[in-house]
Protein backbone atom coordinates (compact mmCIF):
# COMPACT_ATOMS: atom_id res chain seq x y z
CA UNK A 1 0.00 0.00 0.00
CA UNK A 2 1.24 3.42 -1.04
CA UNK A 3 1.20 5.82 2.06
CA UNK A 4 0.65 8.78 -0.37
CA UNK A 5 -2.59 7.39 -2.12
CA UNK A 6 -4.31 7.73 1.84
CA UNK A 7 -7.52 10.15 1.19
CA UNK A 8 -5.80 11.72 4.40
CA UNK A 9 -2.77 12.37 2.62
CA UNK A 10 -3.62 13.75 -0.76
CA UNK A 11 -6.46 15.59 1.33
CA UNK A 12 -3.33 17.53 3.10
CA UNK A 13 -1.48 18.01 0.11
CA UNK A 14 -4.28 19.51 -1.92
CA UNK A 15 -4.93 22.24 1.21
CA UNK A 16 -1.07 22.74 1.17
CA UNK A 17 -0.85 23.61 -2.53
CA UNK A 18 -3.84 25.49 -2.12
CA UNK A 19 -2.03 27.77 0.43
CA UNK A 20 1.25 27.77 -1.11
CA UNK A 21 -0.63 28.58 -4.51
CA UNK A 22 -2.20 31.82 -2.70
CA UNK A 23 1.24 32.70 -1.22
CA UNK A 24 3.00 32.33 -4.67
CA UNK A 25 0.27 34.63 -6.49
CA UNK A 26 0.61 37.41 -3.55
CA UNK A 27 -3.30 36.90 -3.13
CA UNK A 28 -4.85 38.63 -0.15
CA UNK A 29 -7.05 36.99 2.22
CA UNK A 30 -9.54 39.75 2.21
CA UNK A 31 -12.44 38.57 4.32
CA UNK A 32 -12.55 41.24 6.71
CA UNK A 33 -13.83 44.74 6.81
CA UNK A 34 -11.33 47.27 5.39
CA UNK A 35 -10.85 50.71 7.01
CA UNK A 36 -13.44 52.57 5.44
CA UNK A 37 -16.40 50.10 6.11
CA UNK A 38 -15.17 50.30 9.54
CA UNK A 39 -15.78 54.37 9.76
CA UNK A 40 -18.97 54.04 8.34
CA UNK A 41 -20.26 51.69 10.89
CA UNK A 42 -18.72 53.28 13.51
CA UNK A 43 -20.28 56.66 12.13
CA UNK A 44 -23.68 55.30 11.97
CA UNK A 45 -23.55 53.96 15.40
CA UNK A 46 -22.85 56.97 16.87
CA UNK A 47 -25.77 58.40 14.67
CA UNK A 48 -27.77 55.49 16.58
CA UNK A 49 -25.87 56.54 20.10
CA UNK A 50 -26.79 60.09 19.52
CA UNK A 51 -30.09 59.46 18.02
CA UNK A 52 -31.19 57.32 21.17
CA UNK A 53 -29.23 59.85 23.97
CA UNK A 54 -31.77 62.54 22.17
CA UNK A 55 -34.66 60.67 23.04
CA UNK A 56 -33.87 59.65 26.41
CA UNK A 57 -32.81 63.27 27.05
CA UNK A 58 -36.40 64.64 25.80
CA UNK A 59 -37.93 62.05 27.72
CA UNK A 60 -36.41 62.52 31.21
CA UNK A 61 -36.87 66.51 30.92
CA UNK A 62 -40.68 66.13 29.70
CA UNK A 63 -40.78 64.18 32.63
CA UNK A 64 -38.85 66.46 35.36
CA UNK A 65 -40.93 69.64 33.82
CA UNK A 66 -44.36 68.05 34.75
CA UNK A 67 -43.28 67.43 38.43
CA UNK A 68 -45.23 69.79 41.17
CA UNK A 69 -42.62 71.07 43.49
CA UNK A 70 -45.05 74.25 44.44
Amino acid sequence: MNPQNDPLVVYLKAMLDTRVRRLRDGADDDTGASAVEWAIITGLLALLAIAVGGIIYRIVTNKANSINVG
